[in-house]
């Protein structure tokens, strides 16, 4: 977008070359904050109103258009008469903003993943984008304001930790020393500023830090210090060689890519390397697999550009990390993934090896997941036959995941998918590979699920906690702690409390875990799911908060919603409990056309609880809602 719209300080917004627009009044300004603070979300006018005002006049709606209105002169002065405006759009009941904003950006930064030396950049020009209190002026966002200097912080210390790692200690000292008084409560800071202090040759100044927490957080909080400070005191006092990793480390990063730039200086090999890497971060979750993601797309192109398909069939294929959610986290840069492969694979014609035409055809397979594709269940079928006939245990597992990944083309097809996760269980236990028998069980966990087999998915959750804990996958505890939350849902003995409760707790796991493809709109919907099985109201109300799952969500918060309008939803795990919400809609509101068309989608999963496959939700049998 051309505009950029700043809050990290006082409200302002620049055009294309950097200049500032003027934006009026203070009412302009804080409709266009509660935009941002929206994060691209629809706003109603009512929650506007009441944003702006304690007690909203009766002209309040009236005063928000006019607002929006010059608000969208300001900020696209040259847009022709009766066309529709791009900054500022109307959707349904409010607005939404379709710019770009530096808060936006600066928390994309906070979350970005990848070497020391990258992770400082991008932290040093966010933190540079800091013009003061975020959202400055505006007594709304007290709360958005506070949860953003927590952030700030995190980035901080976050900024330190990438300092130490490269073998710069010193340079951390003084922004630690500065935030560590000013924010004595965080042991994370003393923690980091002892530890920089240590690494700098300050040993006697590392232990007074630490003895100033401990007075610090005796005084003011009435608290003993945590492990981590009495650790690090310990350590320090006995002069643990360990305290010096960070710098061996950093060094041994060094000379291990100095090597490697001299033995192999090409940009293939670079490009193959890179992808290594991020194979492995990949299974981090968090910073990794976002940073993993983000490196190896990049890798993709870059490979594309050198004009190599061999080497672009390599680095492709060497990114076989298991997949398990439907929906991609980046549709746009998956696409271009998949599309890389096809093209690799039409060069390579009938030149490619077997091996190497099964990775790629198993790539489009995965990257293609939730589009119903013809041509990419073909790829995932040819996949698997390829490397069944290769005996390769590795490119066979791989093979299944994009198989498993094309079995959504209609309802009810957890059978299938069960039995390709069997399948992918057996191979991979036989053969050690941890990450796909992790894979095989959330197939598992997920089809016995879908028919309400709770005994046995209590078993693949159980083995895979094991397997998580042992092979370091914190990725997979949040879907056995989001599996635990069903299965708290569907308990008929459990208070609606202590099931909402679950809910939150696994909703919080999503935090930072790097999977918006999972994340966006699921805490939401989870919400409307339990509240519908018990009768309750739905809540939240906004359709907005619902992300993708919106316009399936609306048939049931909207009494006004146009019901054959509606799509039919995505071909992924969520697939029966978004056509079970338009058949609830449909039957409560008599539109036979529309329930008829929902009913026939949903009957080959009569079997089955609505949602149930996702391992995540439930609207309870599909029988029941058919009828």
């Amino acid at each position: 977008m051309s505009v950029v719209v700043g809050v990290l300080g006082p409200v302002e917004a620049w055009d294309a070359a950097g200049a500032a627009i003027a934006l009026r009044g203070p009412r302009h300004r804080e409709v266009l904050a509660r935009l941002v603070a929206a994060g691209g979300r629809v706003v109603p006018v009512e929650v506007l109103a009441a944003d702006l005002w304690d007690d909203p006049p009766e002209g309040a709606v009236a005063a928000i258009r006019t607002f929006v209105a010059a608000l969208r002169r300001a900020l696209e002065p040259g847009r022709p008469p009766r066309t529709p405006p791009r900054v500022i759009v109307t959707a349904g009941p409010g607005y939404a903003l379709r710019a770009e904003a530096d808060v936006w950006r600066f928390e994309e930064a906070a979350r970005a993943g990848g070497p020391p030396s990258v992770v400082l950049a991008r932290l040093d020009a966010a933190l540079a984008s800091w013009r003061g209190p975020a959202y400055a002026g505006m007594a709304w966002a007290e709360g958005e304001r506070a949860r953003l200097a927590e952030v700030r912080l995190r980035v901080v210390e976050r900024r330190a930790q990438a300092l130490l790692e490269l073998g710069r200690a010193a340079e951390a000292v003084p922004d630690l020393d500065a935030h560590a008084r000013a924010h004595p409560w965080r042991e994370e800071m003393w923690r980091l500023l002892a530890l920089a202090l240590y690494r700098s040759g300050r040993q006697a100044d590392a232990l007074a830090v630490l003895r100033a927490a401990r007075a610090e957080l005796a005084g003011r909080l009435g608290l003993d210090p945590g492990p981590g400070l009495r650790d690090l005191e310990e350590a320090i006092l006995r002069h643990d060689d360990r305290l010096a990793f960070g710098d061996a480390a950093a060094r041994v990063w060094a000379s291990a890519a100095a090597a490697h730039d001299r033995v192999a200086p090409g940009a293939g090999p670079r490009l193959e390397a890179a992808v290594g890497l991020m194979r492995g971060l990949a299974v981090t979750g968090g910073e990794g697999l976002v940073a993993a993601r983000e490196h190896r797309a990049a890798a993709v192109e870059a490979a594309e550009e050198l004009g190599d398909a061999e080497l672009v069939a390599r680095v492709i294929g060497a990114y076989d990390v298991p997949a398990i959610w439907t929906r991609s986290d980046d549709p746009a840069q998956a696409a271009r993934v998949a599309g890389a492969a096809a093209r690799t694979l039409d060069r390579l014609a009938a030149g490619a090896a077997p091996a190497t035409r099964a990775r790629l055809l198993a790539t489009i397979a995965v990257e293609s997941r939730g589009g119903r594709s013809a041509r990419a269940r073909a790829a995932a079928a040819e996949a698997v036959q390829i490397a069944r006939g290769l005996e390769d245990p590795v490119l066979l597992v791989f093979a299944l995941n994009g198989a498993y990944m094309q079995e959504f083309g209609r309802t009810g097809l957890s059978g299938r998918r069960a039995r390709i996760g069997a399948e992918i269980v057996e191979v991979a236990a036989r053969h050690g590979l941890a990450n796909y028998e992790i894979l095989g069980r959330l197939i598992g966990l997920q089809s016995a699920c879908a028919v309400g087999d709770f005994p046995a998915a209590d078993g693949q959750a159980a083995r895979l906690d094991v397997l998580a804990a042992r092979h370091d996958r914190p990725l997979t505890s949040v879907f056995t702690a989001w599996y635990r939350a069903l299965r708290r849902a569907e308990d008929p003995a459990a208070a609606f409390a202590a099931k909402e409760a679950a809910y939150r707790e696994a909703a919080g796991l999503l935090e930072g875990a790097g999977m918006p493809g999972l994340s966006e709109g699921l805490p939401a919907l989870a919400s409307l799911c339990l509240r519908l099985r018990h009768g309750r109201a739905p809540e939240p109300a906004d359709p907005g908060v619902y992300g993708p799952f919106e316009p399936w969500v609306r048939t049931v918060l909207r009494p006004d919603a146009d019901l054959g309008a509606v799509p039919d939803p995505p071909g992924d795990l969520l697939a029966e409990a978004l056509w079970t919400l338009l058949a609830t809609a449909a039957r409560a509101r008599g539109e036979g056309v529309v329930f008829d068309r929902a009913r026939e989608a949903l009957r080959p999963a009569a079997g089955e609880l609505a949602g149930a496959a996702s391992g995540l939700v439930s609207l309870g049998w599909v029988r029941d809602v058919i009828g």
